[in-house]
Order: structure tokens, then sequence, then C-alpha cells
């Protein structure tokens, strides 16, 4: 909120608390003495959420500092599970103490990188205050999509025939459209991929004011944004992410048991494409790119093998800029430091593809070589079901490495 009132928004009263003591201290600051306590966290939904201890809502209305110290209390150290964490839920560290508002007019608003428009595309809708996936199953007419030339920016009259289109009265659509205008100057400056505002409303004085909001920003403009993304919390993001984000590796967990490593965006999709055409599903997305170091591939391992879940890897290397040496060396070390007892599917084809192979069978290590994409796919798949069964039958698998 901090970041829109620096770019000539305005917005509740508020600050963020990270202990009941300091929501006390920020509820005296605020000086009114009706208050809300919103708990922070990485998800939506938090209004309809519940706290394991039972407390329902991560959106609460008080009345006092006192009520916000004691509501605190119950928030902050404790998980909040709503429709989008689902059953692993998310920890609350800290909450944001604001001023209640009374809304006359609550609106949505948001700009987003769309695909369909090749661009940043205006979405507004008269019902806002309210999930906005809800309002497109239930009336897909209210929302409404203003697309924009990203080389011309937005122009005022665009911005005007939106508010207007929303319910905006003529004497407060010409201030929704400047508000839309700082709202998008913000998402270019700040490289955002998305900026929602819910609700955009209209205060009982008659005055524009953004009541909260989400902005996602796009990781690959961390480089120029470091001001940003030093506010980063960590302690809401998956421990792998990190680590891989210190290591310079694109990674993101999904929910099956199949490890992968891979060279390049493309040939990473065409491998998790590849093993659910085998019936199997992956753990992950990892690209090591095409300068990875022995060091890089084994904190890979490291994080691939974080993943309970993960019951065999597949290796595939097709290797122009990275060398499949480099990758061999990587694997090499990963299994012995790790004493990895899930099986390895490799794949490696081009630059020094011929040593990585001798590296590996000198290694002494049980690692499975495969020829084609193709057949590793189907083998690791194998593995895999393999492994899976063991683990319920209960009977222990040991793929023991090294193998004398």
């Amino acid at each position: 909120m901090r970041l829109l009132k620096e770019a000539g928004l305005r917005v509740p009263e508020g600050q963020v608390a990270k202990t009941p003591e300091e929501a006390y201290r920020v509820a005296k600051e605020i000086g009114t003495q009706d208050l809300v306590v919103k708990a922070q966290i990485l998800a939506g939904g938090r209004r309809k959420g519940v706290f394991e201890g039972g407390l329902k809502g991560g959106v609460k209305v008080v009345f006092s500092p006192e009520e916000a110290r004691d509501l605190s209390s119950h928030m902050i150290g404790k998980k909040l599970f709503t429709q989008q964490t689902g059953e692993k839920g998310r920890m609350c560290n800290q909450v944001w103490i604001c001023e209640r508002v009374y809304a006359r007019r609550e609106c949505y608003f948001a700009i987003a990188m769309e695909r369909a428009f090749q661009g940043p595309v205006l979405v507004g809708s008269s019902q806002g205050g309210i999930s906005i996936e809800e309002v497109a199953d239930e009336d897909p007419a209210a929302i409404l999509k203003e697309p924009v030339n990203i080389m011309e920016g937005l122009r005022k009259e665009q911005a005007l025939r939106l508010a207007e289109k929303m319910g905006f009265p003529p004497h407060l659509a010409r201030e929704v459209a400047d508000y839309m205008i700082k709202v998008y100057n913000f998402f270019i400056k700040h490289d955002a991929t998305l900026v929602e505002i819910n609700p955009l409303a209209e205060d009982s004085a008659g005055s524009v004011i953004c009541m909260d909001a989400k902005v996602t920003f796009d990781s690959n403009a961390a480089f120029r944004q470091k001001e940003i993304f030093r506010l980063q919390d960590w302690t809401q993001e998956d421990t792998r992410d990190r680590q891989a984000v210190k290591a310079d590796l694109n990674y993101v967990g999904l929910e099956g048991s199949i490890g992968c490593l891979v060279n390049g965006a493309g040939l990473a999709m065409a491998t998790m494409d590849m093993i659910k055409f085998h019936g199997g599903t992956p753990a992950n997305f990892l690209n090591v790119g095409g300068s990875a170091t022995v060091q890089q591939v084994t904190e890979a391992f490291k994080i691939i093998t974080s993943d309970d879940k993960v019951q065999a890897i597949l290796v595939n290397i097709f290797g122009g800029l990275m060398r499949c040496d480099v990758i061999a060396q990587g694997i090499i070390m990963a299994a012995k430091d790790l004493e990895l007892k899930i099986p390895i599917v490799v794949r490696l084809q081009g630059t020094r593809g011929e040593d990585a192979k001798t590296l590996i069978a000198e290694s002494g290590l049980k690692i499975l070589a495969c020829e084609d994409l193709d057949s590793a796919a189907k083998m690791v798949v194998k593995l895999s079901e393999i492994m899976i069964l063991a683990k319920e039958a209960p009977v222990e698998v040991k793929f023991q490495l090294p193998v004398d």
C-alpha cells in the first residue's frame, strides 16, 4: 500500500505490525476507534479463511486498539487456510492495521499483462469488494476489458470510458480515470505483471480511495527493481524457491513424483510432456540454463530431492552452450554427497556428450543412461511407479549408490 501511496493514490492510513503489542501501538497512532486488521499472507480469499485455532476470517473489523491487539494475537504465528492455500495453509507472520473506510460504492479495477491482447489490459467491474472469480462465473458480462497499446500508453479517453462503464457518475469518473492512469504508470515503471485494486471505492465523502490491493512483479526484472524485490517476504515462499534464486536456477515446484533437471525452458516443457505421455507426473520444472556450473547442478539436486514426493529423477540435457560433462560431474557429486537412494535416469546429448557418458560409467554409480528422451521418460516413469508401490506396501527398496 505504501508503494501505491507513493504513486499518488489515496489509501487507508495504516501500518504493518509483527507482534500484538506493535499492533496496539499502530492502532493508537492511527487515532480512530474504527479499525481493520488484515492477515498478511500471499494468498487470496482471506476474508473467508480459517486460522488454526478456529478463528474465522483473515480480515476483521475491530473498535479499539485493545481489540486490535487481542485479535492480532490469534493471527500472528498461526496458519491461515483459504481456498487458495489449500490444506498446507500459509503462516501469518504479520498483520496490517488500518483505519476503517466506509464505502458508498465498491468497484473492481486491475491492470494485467494479457497474451490475447499482446500487452496490458485494464479490467474493471462495478461489482467490487468480493471475489472477482465469483463475479466472472456468475455474471461474465460484468467484467469489462480495455486493451492498452503499450507503445502509446494509456490514453485519458480510454480510462474515462472504462470508469463510466463501471458506473461512476460523471463528476467522479474523471477522478477515477486519473487514478487508472496513475496505476498504469506504476504498472509500467515497476515492471508489474498484475496490479489488482479490490475494491476501488467511493468513500462516504465522495472521494476515490484504493481500499486493498494485490501487486505481482516480474521476477525477470529483479535486477532493475532492487528496491521492490528487497521487500520480498521469503517466509511466505517455498524454501526451495529461495534456494533456487540463490543458486540462479529457474525452479517451479509441482505435485508429481518425478524430479526433472533440464537445460532450456522449451526442452523442460517437452520433457514434462513426455513424462505425462507415459503416465507419470513431474515434480518440478527446473532449468539449469546454458552456463550452469558443477556447484549449480549439485544445488539443483539438493532442491529436487528436498521434495519428499520425488521418487525418481530424470536428467535431460541437450548440450549446446551447456557442456554435458559439467552436468555429469554435478550428478556424480550430488549422488555421492546426498547419498541418493532413488533412481536417476540421464539422457545426455551434444557438447562433450561422450565425455559425460564416460565419467558416469567410470564413477561406479548406478545411474541409468538412455539415448533418447522417449526411452528415458518411459524408464523413469516405470522406476517411479516401483518406488511408489514399494512405499505404499510398505516394502523398503534400496537403490544403493554406489554399486560395486
